[in-house]
């Protein structure tokens, strides 16, 4: 599943635009998930979470042109396939379609964005209605910024909207708007993030449309293959698991597997509204489930494997956790195998 994630080709631009703006080497590693640790593979994903903070970063450091500045930075081809679907049609209308229905290529699939002709206008909506927050104000400028560009880079034209509209109302930015845009006609406040064009529809793209059905199958493989990186909880329970293993469950062996201090982990935990207390019951709860579910251990040897000094002790937090006993979880599942 794809939902709720963004591709890491994506990630990779908000964290170098973080850097560009000034963001501190602590405040972005915060988010080791957004590493670009396999840029070139455009199947990995990230979670929209951690992009939506990344944007809070980016606008609290940057301030105004944030936006601006991730489009600036964002040539054509960093974004992998997408970046190409804007000639994958003869004309820029058609062309432009393709890009909204793969713009999972770019962003999170919930977000709607669409194509639309009334008249000799053609206009692209990015996003859906709703109430205006700061965080919008980088993206998007990013976005509407983004598209015009790659408009003009498929077209080979230089293109000038007659209208971009923003759901925020950062007004005193104006001038820099109209100079990025090309056009004064820039409204703040509106119902929709949209940027329109006049008599641009029928505009001929450079692109060869054979390669363009090409470029459709390979971003139509690229989604359903598409798979999203373990999160930083993920791979906090994962050390966990590995130090239950080797006997060694205390917080400064977990923080030794992470990579980091004592320190580090416990501010981490605090960042994301949890404790170490927390996600170890957590572990211990899934690797005692899975345990008896899956061996026939006797409770004690389970007891010692997640790091409990007796099968009493565990008796007691299986109640907590299940409601029930191990030895009533067990027959439990057991019935249902059978079964």
């Amino acid at each position: 599943m794809i939902d709720g994630t963004i591709p890491l080709r994506t990630a990779t631009v908000l964290r170098e635009t973080a850097v560009r703006v000034g963001a501190t080497p602590w405040s972005i590693a915060r988010f080791p998930e957004l590493d670009p640790a396999r840029p070139g593979d455009e199947r990995v994903r990230v979670p929209i979470e951690s992009a939506w903070r990344m944007w809070e970063l980016i606008g609290a450091t940057g301030g105004p042109g944030a936006g601006l500045c991730a489009s600036a930075a964002a040539d054509r081809g960093v974004l992998g396939v997408w970046d190409f679907l804007f000639t994958s049609r003869a004309t820029l209308a058609e062309s432009l379609r393709v890009v909204m229905d793969f713009r999972s290529a770019v962003t999170d699939p919930a977000v709607e964005w669409q194509v639309i002709e009334n008249g000799g206008l053609l206009t692209v909506r990015v996003g859906v209605a709703v109430e205006s927050d700061p965080v919008f104000v980088p993206v998007e400028e990013f976005v509407l910024a983004l598209i015009l560009r790659r408009v003009r880079e498929a077209t080979g034209r230089d293109l000038t909207p007659v209208r971009v509209a923003f759901t925020h109302r950062v007004t005193q930015r104006r001038r820099d708007l109209v100079d990025e845009f090309g056009t004064g006609h820039i409204d703040f406040g509106a119902p929709y993030s949209e940027i329109t064009f006049v008599n641009a529809a029928a505009v001929p793209t450079s692109g060869d449309p054979v390669l363009g059905d090409a470029l459709c199958r390979y971003a139509e493989l690229l989604l359903t293959t598409s798979r999203t990186v373990p999160n930083w909880r993920d791979r906090l329970h994962a050390a966990i698991s590995d130090a239950l293993a080797c006997g060694e469950a205390g917080l400064e062996g977990v923080a030794q597997r992470l990579a980091m201090s004592p320190r580090t982990l416990q501010r981490r935990l605090a960042e994301t509204d949890t404790t170490w207390s927390a996600e170890i019951e957590q572990v211990r709860h899934q690797y005692a489930r899975s345990l008896l579910r899956d061996t026939r251990l006797p409770v004690q040897a389970i007891a010692t494997r997640i790091g409990y000094t007796d099968a009493r002790t565990l008796r007691r937090a299986f109640q907590r956790w299940s409601g029930q006993t191990p030895d009533a979880f067990r027959k439990q599942a057991a019935g249902s195998f059978t079964g």
